[in-house]
């Protein structure tokens, strides 16, 4: 008897299913590339953004300051001597309300209104440049620094007959004016209106003040709106270092 051929002849066993193998990846798909190159990108940027994240923080904070608490400004003038001398550099406090400021404060304050100044126009370059250079205690052109003679509903005028101003019928002493310089040249009777201030230079040959304004559209007369603060304090140069306490101009007492 033979034997049955098996129907299939040396044929192996199946074989167990092999380890899935990693796809093969296109060469579009970045095969092959630094795995770290990635990150790398996102990485530079948050570095380039903690960079400028701090010198924004400090000008915002500069900027926060001088708009709300003291900003400083520069003596540009002689108006002021021998009080403040030309390159003086000052700090002016911005909390200090206009109804608590009192005769002889020295004051810093826009005058374009009160001295009836043009104020040129001023495109965005410049704007910046101006913004940068007040930072720096450089004042707008139309920025003064006076020292309040009349407040609100004071008679003020030139002179008595010993030749100094008279404030409400009373001669006023006044220890600040610069040597050799009267009180005024210039004769005036003045009523200050509500929230409005006359304001003269202590060298007063040399100051174009509320007298040299008298009669023009803003009358001379400073409106506490245009305030922008009293000053407080001079640190520059160092040789003068110090607060710069206010002469009060005493109505005869």
């Amino acid at each position: 008897m033979t034997e049955e051929t098996p129907e299939v002849q040396g044929t192996a066993p199946p074989s167990a299913p092999s380890e899935r193998s990693a796809p093969t990846a296109s060469p579009l798909s970045g095969a092959g590339a630094d795995p770290a190159q990635p990150a790398e990108a996102p990485a530079h940027a948050e570095r380039g953004l903690r960079w400028l994240i701090g010198p924004a923080l400090a000008l915002l904070l500069v900027l926060v300051v001088r708009t709300f608490l003291v900003a400083p400004f520069s003596i540009p003038s002689g108006s002021m001597e021998d009080t403040l001398d030309v390159g003086d550099r000052l700090l002016v406090t911005r909390t200090a309300a206009t109804e608590e400021l009192q005769r002889g404060d020295l004051v810093v304050f826009d005058a374009s209104r009160a001295f009836n100044l043009e104020v040129p126009d001023r495109g965005l370059l410049e704007s910046v440049v101006d913004a940068i250079g007040g930072l720096a205690g450089q004042g707008a052109p139309t920025d003064y620094v006076k020292r309040v003679i009349g407040l609100p509903g004071d008679r003020v005028r030139c002179c008595a007959p010993d030749g100094r101003l008279e404030v409400n019928g009373q001669p006023v002493d006044e220890p600040y004016l610069k040597p050799g310089q009267a009180p005024s040249t210039v004769t005036f009777d003045v009523l200050v209106p509500p929230n409005r201030f006359w304001v003269m230079g202590d060298n007063r040959g040399g100051s174009a003040d509320s007298r040299a304004h008298l009669g023009e559209p803003g009358g001379g007369m400073v409106p506490g709106d245009d305030m922008i603060g009293k000053v407080w304090v001079r640190y520059w140069p160092l040789d003068r270092l110090g607060s710069i306490p206010s002469a009060l101009v005493k109505n005869g007492e």
